[in-house]
């Protein structure tokens, strides 16, 4: 799908009144877990970058990249996500039948295909209703439930 496939924008939204999403049961709240899948796609001389990552680190801020060579310490961090601590995480969801969101790096999904595999395209940042949207080119009934992502729950908020 290239960007020009998706739905037409909409400005307008619901306005002033935004109708009552109805949740199973009566409920009040909703939650929406979500993965964030990364690993492999982190800034190293092994991705072809000239400096190392500094944004996830047990070091602190302040962290200074590495310049041409590479951080075997900030690799593992990343390498123990993609072996074990994803998997773990999936097969609790999975067990617990606990739907979740992955929002995943591309690079990521490249280098661990598997991490992919029964998971689904879902990204929004334009409502705050969880609302359908079929498929380009499939059947009505064929599309994504799309929980957007809310701005009040951004990490760099």
């Amino acid at each position: 799908m290239n960007s020009l496939e998706y739905t037409p924008r909409d400005l307008i939204g619901f306005g002033e009144h935004t109708p009552d999403p109805q949740w199973p049961g009566g409920a009040k709240i909703a939650i929406s877990l979500v993965v964030n899948y990364e690993e492999g796609s982190e800034l190293t001389p092994c991705n072809g970058d000239s400096v190392t990552e500094t944004g996830c680190n047990e070091m602190g801020p302040g962290l200074v990249p590495m310049k041409d060579q590479r951080d075997v310490n900030m690799e593992s961090i990343y390498e123990y996500g993609s072996r074990a601590g994803v998997w773990r995480i999936l097969r609790l969801f999975d067990e617990y039948k606990v739907p979740c969101t992955c929002y995943a790096v591309g690079m990521a999904l490249e280098k661990a295909p598997l991490v992919a595999k029964g998971r689904y395209y879902s990204d929004d940042y334009s409502d705050d209703l969880p609302h359908w949207v079929p498929y380009p080119g499939g059947k009505p009934e064929e599309g994504l439930l799309i929980v957007p992502y809310s701005l009040d729950n951004n990490d760099f908020k």
